[in-house]
C-alpha cells in the first residue's frame, strides 16, 4: 500500500467512525444529510472554517 493509500484509508475510517457517533446521536436521516451537504460543500469550493464559526456562535449564546 503507498503512502497515499493509506492516508486515504485512514480519513475513510476516520469518516466512518464519525458517521457512526452522528447515527448514534440523532438517526441515519441526520448522518446522511450531513455527509450530503458536506459533499455538496466541498464541490461548491465553500469553507468548513467559517459554518464552524457560526455553529460555535450558535451554541454560546
Amino acid at each position: 500500500m503507498t503512502d497515499e493509500e493509506a492516508s486515504k484509508d485512514r480519513f475513510f475510517k476516520e469518516l466512518g467512525m464519525i458517521a457512526e457517533r452522528m447515527i448514534a446521536a440523532h438517526g441515519k436521516d441526520f448522518a446522511m444529510g450531513v455527509l450530503v451537504l458536506a459533499a455538496r460543500w466541498i464541490a461548491e469550493g465553500k469553507s468548513f472554517a467559517e459554518h464552524r464559526g457560526a455553529s460555535d456562535d450558535r451554541a454560546a449564546s
